[in-house]
């Protein structure tokens, strides 16, 4: 272990574990969350290891404190993280709107399980997909990232903290409860400081300092509470001062800035993975778990003579639009395995605009998705 107590070498871990150590090794030190299934595992891990490293552990009263500690740790310089399932991902929605609204650099983290309600809590689902997106009210953007095994829990963890610092807002991480409980090998490198993003600072006690003017640029840069700077945060429209504007004309500037950050930005922000897409003229679009499925059902077809191949979202949001728009002008059919009753596969057939095939492959969750049921559907549309 460096001097830094950040993990190096090969672990044998589980995904919730690996997210821990990622956020640990990005510079993470505070966490403030409430336990819940399947996410818990998160929040224990790090109450061990923040000490360690001189972070900070608060376990909170419920999910809708947890998210406001966060954006206040982060207002005071440090790297923030919280962690939670459905229920609780509902509770901390005003909450998220307001980091977008603040701009606080953070880091959701959830373990999705199988609802609505309380539903199953020790089961899996991908159910909260459209939650991420519109969960919390008005006009915005978000990021949201999506791992499919331990090692990327480790690998998107650290991403996700260099995005928030970078574009200044919370990113999420939508993890399931396959992924965040599976057991697998994970290979934690040193991790340097120029692997690691941290947020632009304006000069301590720099004279004229305006909290949300941008320089030229969309994000502005943003000072730590303490450090000589007056300025003033709020959740309302707000001016360059941070002041209150109560004007359409301060709303438009605003959000459009809020929104244009993340959008025209999203070539630098979206991940995807290709599996056996060479050729493919059947294109299964998974994220997750269910991602590492249809890898396995597309092998099988690519055996029996099909021409399939995997798109793996590790970005779900934003989508992938440029690169879904694309493979519809070169293949016969889409398929979404998702374990809910069909969301990122209206995104897909709405990208496709009727060039190709769109084919949803539900689940209802408590558990994954069989590989038959997604080479059923390759060979539907191989036969049409």
């Amino acid at each position: 272990m460096p001097d830094n107590g950040c993990l190096t070498g090969e672990f044998f871990m589980n995904g919730d574990n690996a997210c821990a150590e990622g956020a640990i090794s990005a510079g993470c030190r505070f966490f403030a969350g409430y336990p819940i299934t399947p996410a818990t595992e998160i929040a224990e891990r790090m109450s061990r290891r923040l000490p360690v490293v001189g972070g900070t552990y608060i376990q909170m009263e419920d999910e809708i404190a947890s998210m406001a500690a966060i954006l206040g740790a982060s207002w005071a310089g440090v790297k923030a993280m919280t962690s939670t399932s459905g229920p609780g991902f509902s509770l901390m929605m005003e909450n998220i709107g307001l980091g977008i609204m603040l701009e606080t650099p953070c880091v959701v983290v959830n373990i999705q399980r199988a609802g609505p309600s309380t539903g199953l809590p020790t089961l899996v689902g991908q159910q909260d997909i459209m939650q991420a997106r519109w969960g919390s009210h008005g006009s915005y953007e978000i990021i949201a990232l999506s791992p499919d095994s331990p090692q990327q829990m480790f690998d998107l963890t650290i991403k996700a903290f260099n995005l928030s610092e970078k574009y200044r807002l919370p990113v999420l991480i939508m993890s399931d409860e396959v992924v965040g409980h599976m057991s697998e090998k994970v290979v934690m490198p040193e991790i340097r400081a120029e692997d690691l993003f941290y947020r632009e600072m304006p000069q301590k006690g720099a004279a004229g300092y305006l909290p949300y003017k941008t320089n030229g640029s969309l994000v502005p840069p943003m000072a730590i509470a303490g450090q000589g700077h007056h300025f003033h945060v709020t959740g309302l429209t707000h001016d360059e001062r941070g002041y209150p504007v109560m004007t359409s004309r301060a709303q438009d500037h605003l959000i459009t800035r809020l929104v244009d950050k993340i959008r025209l930005n999203a070539d630098d922000i979206i991940m995807c993975n290709d599996y056996m897409m060479e050729g493919a003229e059947i294109v299964v679009v998974a994220y997750g778990i269910t991602a590492r499925i249809a890898q396995f059902a597309v092998k099988q077809a690519r055996e029996q003579g099909i021409k399939a191949g995997c798109l793996q979202l590790v970005t779900l949001w934003p989508f992938a639009e440029r690169r879904i728009r694309q493979l519809a002008s070169q293949v016969k059919a889409f398929i979404v395995p998702e374990i809910n009753r069909g969301q990122i596969v209206y995104e897909v057939e709405r990208c496709a605009c009727g060039k190709a095939r769109t084919l949803s492959v539900p689940h209802s969750g408590g558990d994954v998705h069989k590989p038959d049921v997604i080479l059923s559907a390759i060979k539907e549309c191989h036969a049409d």
